[in-house]
């Protein structure tokens, strides 16, 4: 039994049997990314609506979410770059070729091989992922951001703090570090 919420495990379980088939098809697995990624390194504490994608191979990706039963909402008020599987009401988009504009290497993408009996599928790094939300805080759009950082800090205290700091400087433009993230209750 998962931590998450049925409509997000169904997501991730249609997102891997997508991964499973984009590897049949000869391309590498999407990688999950924003949101999504958030939710699933928060164990359903943190929620969203969407699963941000990153893969090269755009065009094949959204042929499969379409085989996989996914549609592109139209019509008035419904505009939207993304995909929805009209039983989870969830919305699935391509956001890149690679996660964080290519700044992170294959190395630092998790391989998830034990969610329920999916195949398995790729995310983004938890560091990567809270070096992302960092750099949208530092960007001061999205200050909410932080907590997201520390809450995902704080549930992954085993996070390679050396790369934390490289990935969060990077992001932030030199601004942050890692020693920003850790969520100081005094």
């Amino acid at each position: 039994m998962t931590p998450y919420r049925p409509e997000f495990t169904a997501a991730l379980e249609i997102f891997a049997r997508i991964c499973a088939a984009m590897v049949e098809r000869g391309f590498t697995r999407p990688i999950l990314v924003g949101g999504a990624a958030v939710e699933f390194y928060s164990m359903g504490f943190i929620t969203t609506g969407d699963f941000d994608l990153c893969s090269p191979a755009q065009d094949t990706l959204e042929a499969e979410f379409q085989r996989h039963g996914f549609v592109r909402p139209s019509g008035p008020g419904r505009a939207t770059r993304g995909w929805v599987h009209p039983d989870l009401g969830l919305g699935f988009e391509v956001v890149g070729d690679m996660p964080l504009d290519g700044s992170v290497t294959r190395e630092h993408i998790a391989l998830v091989e034990d969610f329920d009996d999916s195949p398995p599928f790729a995310i983004i790094s938890v560091e990567d992922l809270i070096a992302d939300r960092m750099g949208q805080y530092a960007s001061g759009t999205a200050r909410e951001m932080l907590a997201q950082a520390q809450t995902l800090l704080r549930l992954h205290p085993d996070a390679n703090m050396d790369y934390l700091e490289q990935r969060v400087r990077h992001e932030t433009g030199g601004d942050f570090g890692a020693e920003d993230v850790l969520d100081r209750q005094d």
